[in-house]
């Protein structure tokens, strides 16, 4: 039995989650419906895509996904259904589905609805033709391609890793958009030295937890997607040092960091 899962950029207060769920439980009778992520700042298609792109993959092939984040469909935007490595997605073809992907999907749909529908009610109506077997092609129109929207990647200078916070948890970690490949491709067994937003917050190591360090400490860490996080143990790093989706991250060998804050 397929499960549903919504994230979305409402409040757990908000109208629209029980005008949502009331629709899919009415559509849908027993189905399993999960609030994946809610309270998504509001039209943040990269903050949405960030939580869905890492962790659509832990629900169960066949899950039927529904992003409700920045859904009015724009000039040039429809509302489409997405068969991708097993799952689907429901949402606005406003470059979401291609920064969750980072690759072509295997089916795409636009829906088919009269001008009267709301987007509330194109979703779950989809959503309950899927959890019914319906094929996609049976919900509308076939489609070639899908918006793209590039990601925010981290830059490459000879020695020198150039990257950015993409996503502060719970926590106040922040973790950026340097991956584990792309670090140890370039610096291997060489020293380096991490800096955060200015020459004064820096790290020449990289902890496996966050005990690794005293309370109070600075730390960086490749997380469980792979991406390194900087953290301070204990403590919200983002507060302390007034992170945000943005600031600056870089990794050069020590020998280079003297002549770093040109760039900070």
């Amino acid at each position: 039995m397929p499960v549903i899962t919504l994230t979305t950029e409402w409040r757990p207060d908000d109208i629209y989650n029980g005008i949502i769920k009331g629709k899919l439980c009415s559509l849908c009778p027993g189905a399993v419906i999960i609030d994946n992520a809610c309270n998504i700042p509001p039209f943040n298609i990269s903050h949405a895509s960030f939580i869905i792109r890492n962790t659509f993959e832990n629900y169960p092939l066949g899950t039927i996904h529904i992003i409700c984040v920045h859904t009015e469909a724009h000039k040039g935007e429809d509302h489409l259904v997405i068969k991708a490595r097993d799952h689907f997605f429901i949402g606005t073809d406003n470059g979401i589905f291609n920064l969750i992907l980072n690759s072509d999907p295997d089916e795409i749909i636009r829906l088919e609805h009269d001008s009267a529908s709301n987007e509330l009610d194109i979703f779950a109506r989809a959503a309950a033709d899927l959890y019914s077997g319906k094929k996609p092609e049976q919900l509308g129109t076939p489609l070639s391609k899908i918006s793209e929207r590039l990601p925010l990647r981290a830059t490459i200078d000879k020695e020198v890793i150039i990257g950015s916070i993409i996503f502060i948890d719970s926590y106040g970690n922040a973790i950026s958009n340097i991956t584990r490949e792309i670090f140890s491709r370039i610096f291997g067994d060489k020293p380096f030295r991490i800096l955060i937003q200015s020459n004064k917050n820096y790290t020449d190591h990289v902890s496996q937890k966050y005990s690794d360090v005293p309370v109070g400490e600075l730390l960086a860490r490749f997380n469980s997607l792979d991406l390194l996080e900087i953290s301070i143990n204990g403590a919200d790093v983002s507060e302390l040092l007034s992170l945000e989706v943005g600031s600056a991250v870089r990794v050069d060998l020590i020998e280079k960091t003297a002549s770093a804050n040109r760039l900070f």
